[in-house]
């Protein structure tokens, strides 16, 4: 499955791709229709706590799955996504 880094106005280091790529793999291995997830990293006021969101995009045949998570982290929130994901495929798997 290819999976594409977007981010709004900053670039992010090796070791942050390193980690979400690695989480995306995971959904790969649930789901063998994926065609791509895509993943987009904003920062929401810089100054507050629990300003980072991270949105991922599954392209599935029939219905892409979404989901977007807001933590003190990239780290953190990519981690829940691909833990919503992984409901939302499961679901996607029995429909």
């Amino acid at each position: 499955m290819n999976t594409i880094i977007n981010t709004a106005k900053f670039s992010i280091d090796e070791k942050l791709e390193k980690f979400i790529n690695e989480k995306v793999a995971k959904l790969d291995r649930m789901i063998d229709r994926a065609v791509k997830c895509e993943v987009f990293l904003k920062i929401d006021k810089p100054e507050s706590d629990n300003n980072k969101i991270v949105e991922m995009r599954l392209y599935v045949p029939g219905n892409d799955l979404f989901v977007t998570k807001q933590a003190n982290t990239f780290e953190q929130a990519a981690s829940d996504c691909v833990d919503a994901l992984k409901v939302q495929i499961e679901k996607y798997k029995n429909a």
